[in-house]
Order: structure tokens, then sequence, then C-alpha cells
């Protein structure tokens, strides 16, 4: 199964008895499953339907859905008589008090109230504009599902090449001799013998207890180990897919923590800068230089 993503955008549209109507669909990141819906009048009652649609489809995600629904006919078109006899009544009760010239049937049809637009669609036609609106619904899901997908195979496509760069950079100082144990011995030798003036006459055996202690501390073959076992963790999760965003969050926490450990540890100026920005190898190391950015 292939890496998702909670990030996508779908729209679908459609035709039908009357009206079009067009789906929105948006989802980004999010620890459950959550929709906000935008229905017009008349739809509201398809929501219960809406949401257990999106529940059978996607796990996790802040999901927002917008319905926008226009008539392709004209609405029907009916004279509210009773307010318009009221109207004519009223303008006749009133023609011997006032002296003004009667108003005319265009005048009385405009006023509020006397022509009124009514759908006058059956019960059947009603439900089968819901019944397509949930057709178009279920499009828009797929093809959100569509988009997560190929967001998803992008992102992994980049931690892929970013576990390789690191993987290779881990290989890079494993090998590098300035961080074997006999060079950290001699290193520290050096530094012991431009101290002995501070201690004369320190045993021998006092230097090498010191000296023993210093190349364990110095030693970074742990970290590199650490290092290649979540490296390849990473990587069984990118190839697992599902659910593995909380995961490799946590993993990326632990590569962070391990190349902290191994730039403090590393006596060249090499994997610290590679953690800021462009990395050029030491010259102690003298086999692996790159000019990209690595990212985290």
């Amino acid at each position: 199964m292939n890496v998702v993503s909670m990030t996508g955008f779908a729209q679908a549209q459609g035709e039908k008895l009357g009206i079009a109507w067009v789906w929105e669909m948006r989802s980004v990141n999010g620890k459950s499953l959550d929709l906000r819906l935008r229905l017009p009048p008349g739809f509201d009652a398809l929501e219960p339907q809406l949401r257990a649609m999106l529940a059978q489809r996607f796990r996790r995600g802040n999901f927002s859905g917008t319905l926008t629904v226009t008539r392709t006919a004209p609405a029907a078109v009916r004279v509210n008589r009773e307010t318009l006899a009221q109207l004519i009544a009223l303008m006749n009760e009133l023609a011997g008090e006032i002296v003004a010239a009667p108003p005319r049937i265009d005048g009385l049809l405009a006023l509020r109230g006397v022509v009124e637009m009514v759908e006058d669609e059956s019960d059947a036609v009603l439900e089968e504009r819901r019944r397509a609106v949930l057709d178009g619904w279920e499009t828009a899901l797929d093809r959100l599902a569509e988009a997560r997908a190929e967001e998803g195979a992008r992102t992994a496509a980049v931690l892929r090449n970013q576990l390789s760069e690191l993987h290779a950079l881990v290989e890079a100082v494993a090998q590098c001799a300035a961080v074997q144990p006999a060079a950290i011995r001699e290193r520290l030798l050096t530094a012991l013998a431009g101290l002995s003036d501070l201690a004369p006459g320190m045993p021998e055996e006092r230097v090498a207890q010191e000296l023993a202690l210093l190349i364990v501390r110095a030693d970074i073959r742990e970290e590199l180990e650490r290092l290649r076992a979540h490296i390849e963790q990473a990587g069984d999760l990118l190839r697992q897919g599902e659910v593995v965003g909380r995961r490799l969050d946590f993993l990326c926490q632990e590569l962070n923590r391990r190349l902290i450990d191994v730039a403090a540890k590393l006596p060249v100026p090499w994997l610290a800068v590679y953690g800021d920005g462009d990395m050029q190898c030491s010259p102690a190391c003298g086999r692996y230089s790159s000019t990209s950015t690595p990212r985290r």
C-alpha cells in the first residue's frame, strides 16, 4: 500500500432534472476525521448520508465540502390571487377619497407578494435530484482520494531520496579515518602530552584509564548503528504505507537526536555543517561531498 497524504482538493459537477450542481472538496491534516458541510436549502437532509460515505473512504483529516446548486430551467410562476384581490378592494375603497389615475395591471403585478416563484416539482423529482447529488458526492470523494494518493506518492519519493542521502552520509562517516578508534587514540595522546606539564608525574595506569574513557566517549559507532536502524525502519514504513505519519514523525525526531550526537563527537566539521545547509566534506574524510540542501 502506498503512502497517502491528508492534503487534497477535488471538484465534481453534474446536471439533471432542471438543476446543475458543483461539489468542491478540500482536505488538510487532522488527528481525527472531521467534516464541515455547506449545503443549499432543500439538501440538508443529505448530511447523514454524506458523512457516512466520507467515513467509508477516509480515516483521518479535516474535510470541507461545499455544494452549489443552480436552476437550469425557469421556476413556475403563480399569481397570488388572494393578495391581488385585497389590493383591488383597497384600490376601489380609496378611489372616492383620492383623485388619481387607476393603477395598471403591470403595476399591480410588480407589487411584492402578488407574483410568486414556486417549486411545483413532485416528491419523486426532488428525490431523484438528491440521488443525483449523492452520486456527485461519490465522484468528488473518488477524485479527492486520487489527489491525496498523488500527493502522498510525491511526498514519499522526496522522503526516500532524503533517506538515501542520509544513508550515504552515515556510511561516509563510518569510513572516515578520523573517526576510527586508532585515530581517536592518537589525537587524545597528543592532547594528553600537551597537558603533561599541568600534572607532572601522573602514573601511566591513570593515563591509560583516562585515555580509555575518552576513547569510549568519542566513539560514534553506536550512534551510527542507531542511525542505520532508524533509516531502515523509516524505509519500511514508507513501503508499508497506511497510517504512518505519527510513527514517521517520531523516527525523524530520533534521527535528529542521533545526528546531533554524532555532530558533537565528530572531530571534523562535516555533519554539523550538513544539518544547517550546504555540506562540503572535510579533507579529513576525503570520500564524500555534496551541495544539496537536505531537509528534515
